[in-house]
């Protein structure tokens, strides 16, 4: 391995199964590995390896910018925006590859050159990226099982070209400085004179994402997506959860700051986050059965289950607040967008 060539004598005496795919490659950007995986007829997927156990909270120390990404937390994202009703997010599933067949024999270039065997006889790469990508940080494998989930693609941005938009409420990426939002608590005001946010559905629909990253602890929303096709009247693609899932037993209230801030949630977002509270079931069951046939479940770690239906009561309170605050008639908006 060190030279790069493909010896798998390491491999213990079992079967090795053919890839079922055509190729593989670092995907460009992004602070930490992930691959793009080519399946024939064009079709392709985003795969985020699994870096440690389910039970691993993010680290006391770690800013919410330099947090390690889950695989877990992109499976469990998408069955979440499914259950809320929004479906703007991607299908995620996860599975367990054969590391030696599936991504070292496909592995070329500067990727190849990162894979190495460690001194415990398992496989492992890093890839190349701005955080975590080097021995220490090591993806490896058990010998050369791993785990991972696989996202995906959007169509081709010639098929159906996209807009990038700054979040309003984007934190400041900064170890000391605060973003506007942080400091103004009349911010929102700011925001709904400025386009898109000043008519039509795009306000609400930043409502319903702060729901989506506060169910889940999210706080690397910097930008998202749309489809230019529709121009405002589209909604936003719901992409990159990696980071959410992180602290199961800490609900990071700022996350929830364009509700609390706007005072304005989306009529049909709040009838379901009602029905999770009341039953017949809570989200946290619905979260269990939604994700029991994906191959890699039990996907969470049974704290954050716990945590999905506190953070539920925690929303229907904040928006008590407000209903207090300015009226119902305000605060929850009826629209045809949803």
């Amino acid at each position: 391995l060190g030279n790069n060539t493909r010896d798998c004598s390491y491999v213990p005496h079992r079967l090795i199964r053919p890839p079922f795919f055509l190729s593989l490659g670092q995907k460009d950007g992004g602070t930490q590995i992930k691959l793009v995986i080519d399946y024939p007829h064009g079709a392709q997927a985003l795969f985020k390896p699994m870096r440690f156990p389910r039970d691993q909270q993010t680290l006391p120390n770690h800013f919410y910018f330099t947090d390690f990404e889950r695989h877990t937390a992109e499976i469990a994202a998408f069955h979440l925006d499914r259950l809320l009703g929004f479906r703007r997010a991607m299908p995620v599933t996860g599975r367990t590859l054969n590391m030696t067949t599936e991504l070292y024999q496909l592995a070329d270039g500067e990727l190849l050159k990162t894979f190495f065997v460690s001194p415990s006889s398992n496989l492992c790469f890093h890839g190349k990226c701005s955080y975590y990508c080097d021995t220490a940080h090591a993806i490896c494998g058990s010998p050369d099982t791993l785990e991972g989930s696989f996202a995906a693609f959007l169509p081709p941005k010639e098929m159906a070209t996209r807009k990038v938009w700054r979040h309003p409420w984007r934190r400041s990426y900064h170890k000391r400085k605060k973003a506007q939002w942080e400091m103004d608590q009349d911010y929102c005001s700011l925001v709904k004179d400025i386009p898109p946010y000043d008519s039509g559905r795009r306000l609400l629909d930043l409502m319903d994402m702060a729901v989506f990253d506060f169910l889940m602890g999210n706080m690397d929303r910097h930008h998202y997506e749309t489809f230019r096709l529709f121009g405002n009247e589209t909604f936003p693609v719901h992409l990159d959860h990696g980071r959410g899932f992180g602290q199961p037993f800490h609900d990071e209230m700022s996350i929830l700051a364009p509700i609390i801030q706007c005072c304005m949630i989306r009529h049909e977002t709040l009838s379901t986050l009602i029905r999770f509270h009341n039953g017949p079931k809570p989200l946290s069951e619905l979260m269990r059965e939604s994700m029991a046939k994906d191959p890699v479940t039990p996907v969470l770690w049974e704290p954050h289950h716990v945590a999905l239906d506190r953070r539920v009561k925690i929303i229907l309170e904040s928006v008590r607040d407000c209903v207090s605050k300015t009226g119902a008639q305000e605060a929850v908006v009826h629209d045809d967008f949803s």
